[in-house]
Protein backbone atom coordinates (compact mmCIF):
# COMPACT_ATOMS: atom_id res chain seq x y z
CA UNK A 1 0.00 0.00 0.00
CA UNK A 2 2.79 2.63 0.55
CA UNK A 3 4.34 1.96 -2.57
CA UNK A 4 0.96 3.13 -4.73
CA UNK A 5 0.94 5.72 -2.39
CA UNK A 6 4.44 7.14 -3.26
CA UNK A 7 4.10 6.67 -7.26
CA UNK A 8 0.52 8.06 -6.52
CA UNK A 9 2.20 10.99 -4.80
CA UNK A 10 5.28 11.36 -7.76
CA UNK A 11 2.44 11.58 -9.98
CA UNK A 12 1.75 14.93 -8.40
CA UNK A 13 -1.84 13.55 -6.96
CA UNK A 14 -3.32 14.22 -3.18
CA UNK A 15 -2.86 11.44 -1.10
CA UNK A 16 -4.60 10.15 2.09
CA UNK A 17 -4.97 7.39 4.15
CA UNK A 18 -4.70 5.48 7.81
CA UNK A 19 -2.99 2.93 9.61
CA UNK A 20 -3.02 1.40 12.84
CA UNK A 21 0.18 2.92 14.39
CA UNK A 22 3.01 5.03 13.02
CA UNK A 23 6.11 3.51 11.79
CA UNK A 24 9.13 4.43 9.10
CA UNK A 25 6.85 4.14 6.41
CA UNK A 26 4.35 6.04 7.58
CA UNK A 27 6.56 8.84 8.38
CA UNK A 28 8.23 8.68 5.19
CA UNK A 29 4.64 8.86 3.71
CA UNK A 30 4.09 12.35 5.40
CA UNK A 31 7.34 13.41 4.54
CA UNK A 32 6.35 13.40 0.97
CA UNK A 33 3.06 15.10 1.33
CA UNK A 34 0.54 12.58 2.24
CA UNK A 35 -2.00 13.59 5.33
CA UNK A 36 -1.77 9.88 7.39
CA UNK A 37 -4.69 9.48 10.44
CA UNK A 38 -3.54 6.77 13.00
CA UNK A 39 -6.69 4.87 13.19
CA UNK A 40 -9.50 3.72 11.54
CA UNK A 41 -12.75 6.32 11.26
CA UNK A 42 -15.00 6.72 8.74
CA UNK A 43 -14.68 10.81 8.93
CA UNK A 44 -10.85 9.64 7.29
CA UNK A 45 -12.08 8.87 3.96
CA UNK A 46 -14.73 12.32 2.83
CA UNK A 47 -13.04 14.11 0.28
CA UNK A 48 -11.94 11.13 -1.51
CA UNK A 49 -12.43 10.62 -5.25
CA UNK A 50 -11.39 6.54 -5.09
CA UNK A 51 -10.44 4.27 -2.13
CA UNK A 52 -7.72 2.22 -2.47
CA UNK A 53 -7.62 -0.70 0.06
CA UNK A 54 -5.47 -3.98 1.08
CA UNK A 55 -6.42 -7.47 1.53
CA UNK A 56 -5.80 -7.12 5.22
CA UNK A 57 -8.72 -4.83 5.53
CA UNK A 58 -11.68 -6.46 5.99
CA UNK A 59 -15.53 -5.88 4.48
CA UNK A 60 -16.77 -4.13 8.04
CA UNK A 61 -13.85 -1.73 7.98
CA UNK A 62 -15.72 1.73 9.21
CA UNK A 63 -13.78 3.60 6.46
CA UNK A 64 -14.62 1.23 3.85
CA UNK A 65 -18.62 0.98 4.70
CA UNK A 66 -18.17 4.54 4.42
CA UNK A 67 -16.87 4.74 1.10
CA UNK A 68 -19.56 2.08 -0.15
CA UNK A 69 -21.97 4.21 2.11
CA UNK A 70 -21.29 7.41 0.11
CA UNK A 71 -20.68 5.85 -3.50
CA UNK A 72 -17.12 6.57 -3.29
CA UNK A 73 -15.56 3.87 -6.03
CA UNK A 74 -13.81 1.61 -4.23
CA UNK A 75 -10.52 -0.25 -5.63
CA UNK A 76 -8.42 -3.35 -4.21
CA UNK A 77 -4.38 -2.68 -3.94
CA UNK A 78 -3.66 -5.10 -7.06
CA UNK A 79 -6.66 -3.36 -9.14
CA UNK A 80 -4.73 0.25 -8.31
CA UNK A 81 -0.98 -1.35 -9.44
CA UNK A 82 -2.46 -2.39 -12.54
CA UNK A 83 -3.99 0.71 -13.60
CA UNK A 84 -0.52 2.43 -12.67
CA UNK A 85 1.26 -0.36 -15.09
CA UNK A 86 -1.29 0.38 -17.92
CA UNK A 87 1.34 2.28 -20.35
CA UNK A 88 4.35 0.32 -19.66
CA UNK A 89 5.92 -2.96 -20.04
CA UNK A 90 5.59 -4.78 -16.63
CA UNK A 91 7.32 -7.36 -14.92
CA UNK A 92 6.04 -9.12 -11.80
CA UNK A 93 7.31 -11.34 -9.56
CA UNK A 94 5.26 -14.22 -7.81
CA UNK A 95 5.33 -17.31 -5.65
CA UNK A 96 4.83 -18.51 -1.88
CA UNK A 97 8.67 -17.22 -0.91
CA UNK A 98 11.41 -15.00 -2.67
CA UNK A 99 9.03 -12.64 -4.28
CA UNK A 100 10.64 -9.33 -2.21
CA UNK A 101 14.46 -10.07 -2.75
CA UNK A 102 13.61 -11.37 -6.71
CA UNK A 103 11.89 -7.82 -7.23
CA UNK A 104 14.04 -6.15 -5.52
CA UNK A 105 17.75 -7.61 -7.29
CA UNK A 106 15.83 -7.24 -10.61
CA UNK A 107 15.07 -3.60 -9.85
CA UNK A 108 18.54 -2.63 -9.19
CA UNK A 109 19.38 -4.66 -12.01
CA UNK A 110 16.91 -2.06 -14.25
CA UNK A 111 17.99 0.95 -12.44
CA UNK A 112 22.26 0.44 -12.68
CA UNK A 113 21.34 -0.61 -16.41
CA UNK A 114 19.85 3.07 -17.16
CA UNK A 115 15.88 1.84 -18.08
CA UNK A 116 14.91 3.94 -15.27
CA UNK A 117 12.20 1.38 -14.06
CA UNK A 118 8.69 1.94 -12.21
CA UNK A 119 9.00 -0.18 -9.12
CA UNK A 120 6.45 -1.32 -6.47
CA UNK A 121 8.12 -4.02 -3.73
CA UNK A 122 6.54 -5.33 -0.58
CA UNK A 123 9.83 -4.28 0.69
CA UNK A 124 12.43 -1.61 1.12
CA UNK A 125 15.18 -1.99 -0.98
CA UNK A 126 18.40 -1.14 1.34
CA UNK A 127 20.38 -0.05 -1.82
CA UNK A 128 17.62 2.77 -2.76
CA UNK A 129 16.11 2.86 0.76
CA UNK A 130 12.32 3.08 -0.19
CA UNK A 131 10.28 0.56 -1.97
CA UNK A 132 8.53 2.48 -4.84
CA UNK A 133 9.17 5.29 -7.24
CA UNK A 134 8.08 6.52 -11.00
CA UNK A 135 10.50 5.74 -13.29
CA UNK A 136 10.98 7.46 -16.93
CA UNK A 137 11.45 4.17 -19.01
CA UNK A 138 9.29 2.24 -20.22
CA UNK A 139 9.52 -1.41 -17.64
CA UNK A 140 7.70 -1.51 -14.92
CA UNK A 141 8.96 -3.94 -11.99
CA UNK A 142 6.04 -5.35 -9.22
CA UNK A 143 5.70 -7.62 -6.66
CA UNK A 144 2.68 -9.46 -7.48
CA UNK A 145 0.41 -10.99 -4.32
CA UNK A 146 -1.06 -14.34 -4.76
CA UNK A 147 -2.54 -14.40 -0.81
CA UNK A 148 -5.89 -13.51 -2.36
CA UNK A 149 -5.79 -14.32 -5.94
CA UNK A 150 -5.88 -10.52 -6.69
CA UNK A 151 -2.35 -10.92 -8.76
CA UNK A 152 -4.62 -11.99 -11.16
CA UNK A 153 -5.73 -8.55 -12.22
CA UNK A 154 -2.22 -8.13 -14.00
CA UNK A 155 -1.45 -8.89 -17.40
CA UNK A 156 2.50 -9.08 -17.36
CA UNK A 157 5.20 -9.01 -20.20
CA UNK A 158 7.42 -11.15 -18.38
CA UNK A 159 5.86 -13.34 -14.89
CA UNK A 160 8.87 -15.04 -12.96
CA UNK A 161 7.49 -17.08 -10.46
CA UNK A 162 9.55 -17.94 -7.86
CA UNK A 163 7.72 -21.30 -6.42
CA UNK A 164 4.45 -23.02 -4.90
CA UNK A 165 3.83 -23.94 -1.66
CA UNK A 166 1.21 -24.70 0.73
CA UNK A 167 0.29 -21.14 1.61
CA UNK A 168 -2.74 -18.99 1.73
CA UNK A 169 -5.01 -21.57 2.17
CA UNK A 170 -7.22 -19.94 4.84
CA UNK A 171 -8.14 -17.92 1.42
CA UNK A 172 -8.26 -20.90 -1.52
CA UNK A 173 -9.27 -23.65 0.62
CA UNK A 174 -8.17 -26.42 -1.32
CA UNK A 175 -4.71 -26.55 -2.90
CA UNK A 176 -5.64 -27.37 -6.20
CA UNK A 177 -7.60 -23.98 -5.96
CA UNK A 178 -4.37 -22.64 -5.68
CA UNK A 179 -2.54 -24.04 -8.25
CA UNK A 180 -5.44 -23.40 -10.52
CA UNK A 181 -4.44 -19.39 -9.50
CA UNK A 182 -0.77 -19.89 -10.75
CA UNK A 183 -1.51 -21.61 -13.70
CA UNK A 184 -4.24 -18.31 -14.64
CA UNK A 185 -1.61 -16.33 -13.33
CA UNK A 186 1.14 -17.37 -15.68
CA UNK A 187 -1.22 -17.90 -18.84
CA UNK A 188 -1.81 -14.23 -18.78
CA UNK A 189 1.47 -13.72 -20.03
CA UNK A 190 2.23 -12.10 -23.11
CA UNK A 191 3.01 -13.73 -25.82
CA UNK A 192 5.41 -11.28 -26.70
CA UNK A 193 7.18 -11.65 -23.35
CA UNK A 194 8.17 -15.03 -21.30
CA UNK A 195 7.45 -16.72 -17.88
CA UNK A 196 10.81 -16.57 -16.22
CA UNK A 197 9.87 -19.52 -13.61
CA UNK A 198 11.82 -22.23 -11.17
CA UNK A 199 11.44 -25.58 -12.99
CA UNK A 200 12.88 -27.01 -9.21
CA UNK A 201 9.56 -26.91 -8.53
CA UNK A 202 7.41 -29.76 -9.32
CA UNK A 203 3.89 -27.94 -9.19
CA UNK A 204 5.39 -25.27 -11.87
CA UNK A 205 6.88 -27.67 -13.84
CA UNK A 206 3.26 -29.34 -13.78
CA UNK A 207 1.78 -26.66 -15.03
CA UNK A 208 4.48 -25.23 -17.42
CA UNK A 209 3.70 -28.52 -19.03
CA UNK A 210 0.17 -27.72 -19.60
CA UNK A 211 0.76 -23.93 -20.74
CA UNK A 212 1.18 -22.98 -24.79
CA UNK A 213 4.02 -20.02 -23.80
CA UNK A 214 7.56 -19.17 -23.95
CA UNK A 215 9.32 -20.26 -20.41
CA UNK A 216 12.70 -20.03 -19.12
CA UNK A 217 13.39 -22.15 -16.74
CA UNK A 218 15.64 -21.50 -13.32
CA UNK A 219 16.78 -23.36 -10.79
CA UNK A 220 19.86 -24.88 -8.52
CA UNK A 221 19.34 -28.26 -10.75
CA UNK A 222 21.50 -28.21 -13.90
CA UNK A 223 17.54 -29.58 -15.94
CA UNK A 224 16.84 -26.00 -16.08
CA UNK A 225 18.06 -23.19 -18.52
CA UNK A 226 20.19 -21.29 -16.30
CA UNK A 227 21.60 -23.12 -13.63
CA UNK A 228 24.99 -23.01 -11.36
CA UNK A 229 28.28 -24.54 -10.94
CA UNK A 230 31.18 -24.80 -7.96
CA UNK A 231 28.65 -22.69 -5.59
CA UNK A 232 30.38 -21.19 -2.48
CA UNK A 233 28.46 -20.11 0.12
CA UNK A 234 30.00 -17.91 2.64
CA UNK A 235 28.93 -16.15 5.88
CA UNK A 236 27.51 -13.11 4.24
CA UNK A 237 28.11 -13.63 0.76
CA UNK A 238 27.92 -16.62 -1.95
CA UNK A 239 29.11 -17.08 -5.61
CA UNK A 240 28.72 -19.49 -8.29
CA UNK A 241 29.42 -20.27 -11.97
CA UNK A 242 26.75 -19.44 -13.95
CA UNK A 243 26.02 -21.54 -16.90
CA UNK A 244 22.70 -20.37 -19.11
CA UNK A 245 21.26 -22.43 -22.12
CA UNK A 246 24.90 -24.55 -21.84
CA UNK A 247 27.00 -21.88 -22.26
CA UNK A 248 29.06 -19.90 -19.50
CA UNK A 249 28.69 -16.82 -18.13
CA UNK A 250 30.99 -16.46 -16.10
CA UNK A 251 31.32 -16.56 -12.24
CA UNK A 252 28.74 -14.37 -10.22
CA UNK A 253 28.99 -12.83 -6.83
CA UNK A 254 26.27 -11.67 -4.07
CA UNK A 255 26.59 -9.60 -0.98
CA UNK A 256 23.72 -12.24 0.39
CA UNK A 257 24.01 -15.25 2.14
CA UNK A 258 21.83 -18.61 1.26
CA UNK A 259 21.37 -21.10 -1.59
CA UNK A 260 17.58 -19.54 -1.68
CA UNK A 261 19.21 -16.03 -2.81
CA UNK A 262 21.35 -17.84 -5.40
CA UNK A 263 17.99 -19.32 -7.29
CA UNK A 264 16.52 -15.76 -6.72
CA UNK A 265 19.46 -14.36 -8.52
CA UNK A 266 19.02 -16.84 -11.24
CA UNK A 267 15.85 -15.49 -12.19
CA UNK A 268 17.04 -11.94 -12.40
CA UNK A 269 19.97 -13.19 -14.71
CA UNK A 270 17.43 -14.88 -16.74
CA UNK A 271 15.68 -12.06 -17.53
CA UNK A 272 18.76 -9.72 -17.53
CA UNK A 273 19.35 -11.84 -20.63
CA UNK A 274 16.11 -11.61 -22.20
CA UNK A 275 16.54 -8.20 -21.90
CA UNK A 276 19.80 -7.68 -23.29
CA UNK A 277 21.47 -6.26 -19.98
CA UNK A 278 25.24 -7.03 -20.46
CA UNK A 279 26.47 -9.40 -18.46
CA UNK A 280 29.09 -7.55 -16.83
CA UNK A 281 26.17 -4.86 -16.35
CA UNK A 282 24.49 -7.88 -14.55
CA UNK A 283 27.56 -9.00 -12.18
CA UNK A 284 27.94 -5.98 -11.25
CA UNK A 285 24.06 -5.18 -10.41
CA UNK A 286 24.34 -8.58 -8.27
CA UNK A 287 27.26 -7.61 -6.61
CA UNK A 288 26.19 -4.48 -5.48
CA UNK A 289 22.45 -5.60 -4.48
CA UNK A 290 22.71 -4.72 -0.33
CA UNK A 291 19.35 -7.07 -0.15
CA UNK A 292 15.92 -5.97 1.19
CA UNK A 293 14.59 -5.18 5.00
CA UNK A 294 14.48 -8.08 7.07
CA UNK A 295 15.72 -10.58 4.88
CA UNK A 296 18.52 -11.93 6.72
CA UNK A 297 18.96 -7.89 8.04
CA UNK A 298 22.23 -7.22 10.55
CA UNK A 299 20.52 -5.52 13.22
CA UNK A 300 23.79 -5.83 15.08
CA UNK A 301 27.20 -7.41 14.31
CA UNK A 302 29.37 -5.88 17.37
CA UNK A 303 30.71 -6.91 20.87
CA UNK A 304 31.13 -10.57 19.84
CA UNK A 305 27.17 -10.85 19.21
CA UNK A 306 25.06 -11.12 15.88
CA UNK A 307 21.39 -9.83 15.78
CA UNK A 308 19.81 -11.17 12.61
CA UNK A 309 16.09 -10.14 11.94
CA UNK A 310 14.31 -12.19 9.07
CA UNK A 311 10.60 -12.19 7.66
CA UNK A 312 10.61 -16.02 7.57
CA UNK A 313 6.89 -16.94 8.67
CA UNK A 314 6.44 -20.50 6.32
CA UNK A 315 8.05 -23.18 7.39
CA UNK A 316 9.76 -23.58 4.07
CA UNK A 317 11.31 -20.04 4.80
CA UNK A 318 12.12 -20.52 8.19
CA UNK A 319 14.00 -23.97 6.84
CA UNK A 320 15.73 -21.93 4.40
CA UNK A 321 17.17 -18.77 6.59
CA UNK A 322 18.18 -21.47 9.34
CA UNK A 323 20.25 -23.25 6.59
CA UNK A 324 22.08 -20.03 5.31
CA UNK A 325 22.60 -18.42 9.15
CA UNK A 326 24.12 -22.08 9.67
CA UNK A 327 27.45 -21.01 8.11
CA UNK A 328 27.77 -18.26 9.68
CA UNK A 329 30.58 -17.76 12.71
CA UNK A 330 28.74 -18.36 16.61
CA UNK A 331 28.88 -20.10 19.41
CA UNK A 332 25.43 -20.82 20.21
CA UNK A 333 22.52 -20.11 17.96
CA UNK A 334 19.50 -18.65 19.60
CA UNK A 335 16.14 -18.07 17.55
CA UNK A 336 13.04 -16.15 18.01
CA UNK A 337 10.19 -17.18 16.23
CA UNK A 338 6.80 -15.26 16.10
CA UNK A 339 3.81 -17.21 14.15
CA UNK A 340 2.24 -14.77 11.68
CA UNK A 341 -1.59 -15.80 11.84
CA UNK A 342 -3.87 -18.30 13.56
CA UNK A 343 -4.86 -19.98 10.12
CA UNK A 344 -1.27 -20.20 8.76
CA UNK A 345 -0.50 -21.96 12.40
CA UNK A 346 -3.38 -24.07 12.30
CA UNK A 347 -3.26 -25.37 8.73
CA UNK A 348 0.79 -25.49 9.33
CA UNK A 349 1.02 -27.02 12.80
CA UNK A 350 2.82 -29.73 12.10
CA UNK A 351 5.15 -28.55 9.77
CA UNK A 352 6.28 -25.69 11.99
CA UNK A 353 6.28 -28.05 15.13
CA UNK A 354 8.81 -30.07 12.71
CA UNK A 355 11.48 -26.87 11.68
CA UNK A 356 11.59 -25.65 14.64
CA UNK A 357 12.43 -28.60 16.52
CA UNK A 358 15.58 -28.61 14.82
CA UNK A 359 16.89 -25.55 16.35
CA UNK A 360 18.82 -25.81 19.71
CA UNK A 361 17.83 -23.11 21.30
CA UNK A 362 14.37 -21.55 20.62
CA UNK A 363 12.29 -18.75 22.09
CA UNK A 364 8.45 -18.59 21.22
CA UNK A 365 6.15 -15.56 21.54
CA UNK A 366 2.85 -14.30 21.20
CA UNK A 367 1.25 -14.35 17.11
CA UNK A 368 0.98 -11.88 15.66
CA UNK A 369 -2.82 -11.91 14.16
CA UNK A 370 -2.53 -9.60 11.27
CA UNK A 371 -6.45 -9.01 12.31
CA UNK A 372 -7.42 -12.26 12.31
CA UNK A 373 -10.20 -13.21 15.45
CA UNK A 374 -8.23 -16.13 17.68
CA UNK A 375 -9.00 -19.74 16.41
CA UNK A 376 -9.71 -22.10 20.00
CA UNK A 377 -6.37 -24.08 20.94
CA UNK A 378 -4.24 -22.17 18.45
CA UNK A 379 -1.34 -20.65 20.23
CA UNK A 380 2.15 -20.00 20.42
CA UNK A 381 2.09 -21.95 24.35
CA UNK A 382 0.08 -24.96 22.30
CA UNK A 383 3.10 -25.08 19.95
CA UNK A 384 5.80 -24.94 22.58
CA UNK A 385 4.07 -28.06 24.26
CA UNK A 386 4.28 -29.71 21.22
CA UNK A 387 7.95 -29.06 20.62
CA UNK A 388 8.58 -30.07 24.60
CA UNK A 389 6.83 -32.65 23.93
CA UNK A 390 8.63 -34.04 21.02
CA UNK A 391 11.82 -33.86 23.01
CA UNK A 392 13.57 -30.13 23.01
CA UNK A 393 15.12 -29.62 25.55
CA UNK A 394 15.67 -26.02 25.27
CA UNK A 395 12.38 -24.25 24.18
CA UNK A 396 10.68 -21.30 25.76
CA UNK A 397 7.58 -19.40 25.78
CA UNK A 398 8.01 -15.60 26.37
CA UNK A 399 4.79 -13.07 26.21
CA UNK A 400 6.31 -10.36 23.58
CA UNK A 401 6.12 -7.29 26.73
CA UNK A 402 8.51 -9.61 28.24
CA UNK A 403 10.68 -11.17 25.63
CA UNK A 404 13.70 -8.25 25.09
CA UNK A 405 14.13 -8.58 29.43
CA UNK A 406 14.78 -11.97 29.44
CA UNK A 407 16.98 -12.25 25.98
CA UNK A 408 19.05 -9.82 28.20
CA UNK A 409 19.61 -12.35 31.07
CA UNK A 410 20.30 -15.45 28.31
CA UNK A 411 22.45 -13.80 25.89
CA UNK A 412 26.03 -14.75 25.97
CA UNK A 413 29.05 -13.41 24.20
CA UNK A 414 29.44 -15.20 21.07
CA UNK A 415 25.54 -15.84 20.53
CA UNK A 416 24.06 -15.39 17.36
CA UNK A 417 20.35 -14.22 17.53
CA UNK A 418 18.01 -14.90 14.80
CA UNK A 419 14.54 -13.27 14.71
CA UNK A 420 11.69 -14.76 12.73
CA UNK A 421 8.31 -13.64 11.74
CA UNK A 422 6.07 -11.34 9.37
CA UNK A 423 4.97 -9.31 12.67
CA UNK A 424 6.17 -7.21 14.62
CA UNK A 425 8.83 -8.90 16.07
CA UNK A 426 11.20 -6.76 14.06
CA UNK A 427 10.75 -4.21 16.69
CA UNK A 428 11.97 -6.52 19.73
CA UNK A 429 15.35 -7.13 17.41
CA UNK A 430 15.87 -3.12 17.29
CA UNK A 431 15.17 -2.97 20.78
CA UNK A 432 17.54 -5.53 21.92
CA UNK A 433 20.36 -4.61 19.88
CA UNK A 434 20.10 -0.99 21.90
CA UNK A 435 20.28 -2.51 24.81
CA UNK A 436 23.19 -4.33 24.29
CA UNK A 437 24.77 -1.43 23.13
CA UNK A 438 23.47 0.79 26.02
CA UNK A 439 24.82 -2.10 28.10
CA UNK A 440 28.13 -2.27 26.64
CA UNK A 441 28.53 0.93 26.63
CA UNK A 442 27.69 1.91 30.19
CA UNK A 443 30.14 -0.89 31.64
CA UNK A 444 32.84 0.18 29.11
CA UNK A 445 32.49 4.26 28.69
CA UNK A 446 34.70 5.65 26.03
Amino acid sequence: MSGIAQLYLEKGLTITGSDLRLSPIVERLISLGAKVYIGHNPSNVEGADTIIYSSAIKSDNPELMEATRLNIPVLRRAQALAELMQDKLSITVTGAHGKTTTTSMISNLLEESGLCPTVAVGGIINNFSRNAWLGEGKFFVAEADESDGSFLYYNPTYSIVTNIDYEHLDYYVEFKRLLAAFRDFMNKTHDSGAIVCCLDDPHIRAITKTLNKRCIGFGISNTNDIYPKDVRLEEFSSSFECIYKTKTLGRFSLSIPGLFNISNALAAIALGMELGIGVDKIKQSLSSYKGAERRLQIKLDSYDMKIIDDYAHHPTEIKATLEAVRTMKYNRLLVVFQPHRYTRLKLLFNEFTKVLGNTHHLILTDIYAASEPPITGITSQALYTRIKDAGHRDVNFIPKTELCDFLMTQIKSGDLILFLGAGDINRIADELAQQIKATVERQCPV
